[in-house]
């Protein structure tokens, strides 16, 4: 059987972005989309550990640190700051304060290539805090403003797997949605909106 050669194209771009309010359960309340997702950046540091005795290295491990996720976004609607910040809202105007809490969310975005393949990358659950409030003047041009997020993310349970995990990936070719309706149910436990999950065996 022939060896399938691997993929060794790097991304170009950023898609997709979804979250899903998931608290303490697997399956998602409702699944939402941010449009216009400039740069996402998910930090997922590790540290060697060594253990010493007789003058020497006798063991080694690896430390996981916090999962933290920077995204940059062209703007992020008031609607979506509301649910991913637990803002209050009366008579349509939005409140912030001290007590805000916002909810556990999982997430999921796509990097994409220019091949049209796509990978699917999916936080099972975390927080993400309010971000400042910016403004500048005018002046002879038009520049666009960008609002940024910042959130962390834990190990969460997953359907089917038996220890908790804090990030999946899953690749498409171009043309095909196979992985990414998996990565959805795994993460948010609903199909990609728009679609039905297909049926599994009897």
């Amino acid at each position: 059987m022939p060896v399938e050669e691997k993929n060794y194209r790097s991304a170009t771009g950023v898609d997709e972005f979804f979250y899903g309010e998931v608290g303490e359960a697997i399956v998602a309340s409702y699944i939402e989309r941010v449009k216009f997702l400039q740069n996402i950046n998910v930090e997922l540091p590790q540290e060697i550990v060594r253990a010493y005795g007789d003058n020497k290295t006798a063991e080694m491990g690896v430390s996981s640190g916090d999962i933290k996720v920077t995204s940059a976004f062209h703007k992020i609607p008031a609607e979506d700051k509301q649910k991913l910040f637990g803002l209050k809202v009366e008579e349509g105007l939005t409140f912030m304060g001290s007590t805000d809490t916002p909810p556990y969310v999982a997430v999921v975005f796509a990097k994409t290539y220019e091949d049209g393949s796509r990978e699917y990358v999916g936080l099972p659950k975390g927080l993400f805090t309010r971000p400042n409030i910016e403004g500048k003047t005018k002046e002879d041009g038009t520049d666009f403003s960008s609002e940024e997020m910042e959130g962390q993310f834990m190990d969460r349970a997953i359907d089917g797997l038996d220890e908790e995990k804090s990030v999946i990936f899953a690749t498409d070719k171009k043309g095909s949605t196979k992985n990414r309706d998996a990565i959805f149910m795994k993460i948010f436990g609903k199909p990609y909106p728009g679609t039905t999950p297909e049926p599994t065996g009897v």
